[in-house]
């Protein structure tokens, strides 16, 4: 009998598998860190859409914070899973307060769920291991 490592039974990931997850990835940075930037800036409109949403104006910058620093996770290959983590918990957070305030399911409720997606289809593709992990077969 033989055994399989890891190594083994994945093969290594194509340069094009690898831009197209990190061009994923940056597309869902460049998101999180406007999202963040404005939350500890604390602009206008993300106090009215905090205020529309029910949420204490005062949780704006630490939810900011939070976002930043499951940003930086997400894009240091070592810590990207805790960062994928990270993020997927924040973006439940807003599907859930959006579903609570009844807003339009398919523009506001799932666009956190959109935005998750995206992230960890381009985690998947730029990380071996979490291909090996979640594989998808024909």
């Amino acid at each position: 009998m033989t055994t399989t490592t890891l190594d083994q039974a994945t093969p290594a990931s194509s340069r094009a598998q690898l831009w197209a997850g990190w061009v994923l990835t940056g597309l869902v940075g460049l998101f999180m860190a406007m999202d963040a930037g404005m939350k500890l800036a604390d602009l206008a409109p993300v106090r009215q859409a905090s205020a529309q949403i029910g949420w204490p104006l005062a949780l704006d910058q630490p939810i900011g914070a939070i976002e930043l620093v499951g940003l930086i996770l997400l894009v240091v290959p070592r810590t990207a899973v805790l960062g994928a983590i990270v993020l997927t918990g924040l973006l439940g957070g807003a599907v859930a307060a959006h579903l609570r305030i009844a807003s339009p399911l398919v523009s506001h409720v799932l666009f956190g769920v959109y935005v998750g997606v995206i992230m960890w289809g381009g985690l998947w593709l730029r990380d071996e291991r979490l291909r090996a992990l979640i594989p998808f077969r024909r």
